[in-house]
């Protein structure tokens, strides 16, 4: 359960926003849709691997131009 501490005189949206980003950090939205469907572990590694190499080209291709 999150708590925010709402402060004398503070907006409301202010607080919603901090509770928001509070609620991302926890990463509690992406572990309730990983959990609905199952995925075998070597199609996970192979997603895996394809985003590494995906990134790693991206980098190469900034270094170079």
């Amino acid at each position: 359960m999150l708590i925010i501490p709402v402060k004398e005189g503070e907006n409301i949206d202010r607080a919603l926003k901090r509770y928001k980003r509070k609620f991302d950090r926890t990463k509690t939205m992406r572990q309730l849709r990983d959990r609905k469907q199952f995925t075998k572990p070597s199609v996970a590694k192979r997603a895996q691997k394809i985003k590494a190499s995906y990134v790693q080209r991206l980098r190469t291709q900034e270094e170079i131009g």
